[in-house]
């Protein structure tokens, strides 16, 4: 994962130019013209189907992804349908300008093509031919934005402020009920459309998210808790004394000099205090 990972940048790096600037404002376009001249027929015609597809219907294989969500006729369709696009448009040209135009072309098409094998391997394998659609690929879109931004603010309906992070919680339960009542249903073949998408986000972006997740190891080495330790016992000793801070050098005081600065040396085995004269001057105990 790491390495198909570096891969990708080192491919993006070298080829800058690669890949489709403003992606996700094309497919929006294209979508809400879908939506506004609507109809059955329509869809049908744009829809993916491998038989047709293999009998010369090429464009079904790029046409799919222009199908907007089905929420509906009336205001109320409109309104998600345009509350939806827009999140598409907001976190793909985000995403685009974070990774780069090639990077994220790489992520559509790649999520595009998993879809199409997918779809195919469904139809020839199983005899069964999927309503493939793509908002699985464009609610992965979440995931990945959440991994780059967990903790980014935006607001729900316009209205309701939400952490990007818990929004691609609620999505991946949302991926996670689709999937069950999908396998309820005995729907089986349906039912894995979601790890389509999932599968292009982890082959994509999982090592970013594993390194956001993994708690961080943090090397102590042994002088260091050496040294921690004699801070601890110091302390305790300093309590009775009339000083806090004492050159171990010249002897000084910061009771006898108040306005003299004092330093601890990491580098001594223990826990050492030093005047600003002998901080850098001194042999280190061993």
């Amino acid at each position: 994962m790491r390495a198909f990972s570096h891969a990708i940048d080192k491919f993006c790096q070298k080829h800058r130019n690669f890949g489709v600037p403003r992606l996700m404002l094309f497919i929006v376009i294209i979508s809400a013209i879908v939506y506004i001249i609507g109809g059955t027929g329509l869809i049908d015609f744009i829809r993916f189907h491998p038989g047709l597809i293999l009998r010369g219907e090429v464009w079904r294989l790029i046409t799919w992804i222009f199908i907007p969500l089905n929420t509906g006729a009336g205001l109320t369709g409109v309104f998600f349908t345009a509350i939806a696009l827009y999140f598409y448009y907001f976190i793909g040209s985000t995403l685009e300008r974070e990774w780069g135009t090639a990077k994220f072309t790489i992520y559509y098409i790649f999520g595009v093509l998993l879809n199409i094998i997918y779809g195919f391997v469904a139809w020839l394998v199983f005899g069964v031919t999927l309503s493939v659609i793509p908002m699985y690929l464009n609610l992965s879109m979440f995931f990945a934005f959440a991994v780059l931004f967990p903790d980014f603010v935006v607001r729900l309906f316009l209205i309701i402020p939400i952490k990007i992070k818990w929004l691609a919680i609620l999505n991946g339960i949302y991926f996670t009920y689709m999937i069950i009542a999908g396998i309820l249903a005995g729907s089986l073949i349906a039912a894995f459309l979601p790890l389509v998408a999932l599968l292009n986000f982890f082959i994509l972006c999982g090592y970013d998210l594993i390194s956001l997740i993994k708690p961080l190891k943090i090397k102590t080495s042994p002088q260091m808790v050496n040294f921690k330790k004699a801070a601890k016992k110091a302390k305790r000793e300093l309590a009775d004394k009339p000083y806090r801070h004492k050159c171990a050098v010249c002897g000084k005081t910061d009771t006898d000099y108040p306005d003299l600065e004092f330093r601890y040396c990491s580098q001594c085995n223990g826990y050492h205090c030093f005047c600003i004269d002998h901080i850098n001057n001194h042999i280190h105990f061993d």
